[in-house]
């Protein structure tokens, strides 16, 4: 009986044709390219749009400078003048001559550091028990709270001064640093900052250890709440440095008039000396910004610290 070779034959050559090859080589380095270049376009694109805010964003101060350096005929040329003048020192001599700055920048200083030391400890106090705290109406108190953010600040004028008069502080800076030393919105930031950053583990440890309650807030909850009391600190701060309405409504005495105040008095009705007012505006923005710099590094170390352990 004959064999049957069922063998097949295996050496049929399959493989592609080298063009074919090549063009699909060159079709899988090519693919990663797309990507690359779409990464490359996000980020200039990203890049751009952040410069140009940056470039809009501090503009209005490079405005202020230049013109706090030029005259009126200058700032209202045309076209107009965007480089700076030689007439900054005799802007700020005519700032001098006209106002009491120093006097000025004294009083709005003490008012601006005393409320945001009173505002860092009184609200983060308050935050703390709220937090971390149960005691009888918490709830219905920490609600009327979040209310008296939908009532404007310009009803309490009347009330306030009101109170004042009552007290014998119209006129003094008490009028200021009193009614500023307490802030609902401080209160609701920092009580959500210590429901969240503060361990109950971490306080029952100094309840065991024989701990009250304020060294409990002064070792424990004033550290965990550093990011968030220089935030605080600094916003209170630069809202009191600013504040115009209640000083010029409260302050009757010339000697004791703030920044803000002091500086309105350079705008005169019939002709203003806009450099010399340019020069006044500068000079109460430098303070601001070392402040700024100075407390940053607190709440932004504090972010960073926040995102390692993250």
């Amino acid at each position: 009986m004959p064999s049957t070779d069922t063998r097949t034959d295996t050496s049929t050559d399959t493989r592609p044709d080298t063009p074919a090859a090549d063009t699909t080589t060159g079709a899988r380095s090519a693919r990663p390219l797309a990507p690359r270049a779409q990464r490359v376009v996000r980020s200039t694109v990203t890049h751009l749009v952040l410069v140009i805010g940056v470039l809009l964003s501090i503009f209005p101060f490079y405005w202020l400078v230049a013109m706090s350096t030029n005259t009126t005929a200058d700032i209202f040329g045309y076209p107009p003048k965007l480089t700076f003048g030689p007439e900054l020192w005799t802007n700020i001599q005519n700032v001098f001559a006209n106002i009491d700055l120093l006097s000025a920048l004294g009083n709005t200083l003490i008012v601006s550091l005393s409320c945001a030391a009173l505002v860092m400890f009184f609200c983060s106090l308050a935050a703390f028990t709220f937090a971390k705290y149960q005691f009888p109406f918490k709830n219905v108190l920490f609600a009327l709270l979040l209310v008296t953010f939908l009532v404007p600040a310009q009803l309490s004028l009347v009330p306030n001064f009101v109170i004042m008069a009552n007290l014998g502080w119209i006129g003094t800076l008490q009028a200021l640093i009193v009614p500023g030393a307490v802030s609902a919105f401080g209160i609701f930031l920092l009580r959500q900052l210590a429901d969240g950053a503060i361990p109950d583990e971490l306080l029952e440890s100094a309840r065991i250890d024989g701990a009250g309650f304020f060294r409990t807030y002064f070792a424990i909850a004033v550290p965990m709440l550093r990011g968030g009391l220089a935030f605080l600190g600094i916003f209170t701060f630069i809202g009191a440095w600013n504040d115009y309405v209640w000083p010029l409504v409260v302050l009757i005495n010339p000697g004791r008039q703030t920044l803000q105040v002091a500086l309105s008095q350079l705008n005169s009705i019939y002709n203003t000396d806009y450099g010399m007012v340019m020069a006044g505006a500068l000079m109460s923005v430098v303070p601001l910004i070392g402040v700024f710099l100075i407390g940053s590094r607190h709440f932004i170390a504090n972010i960073a610290a926040g995102a390692v352990k993250g």
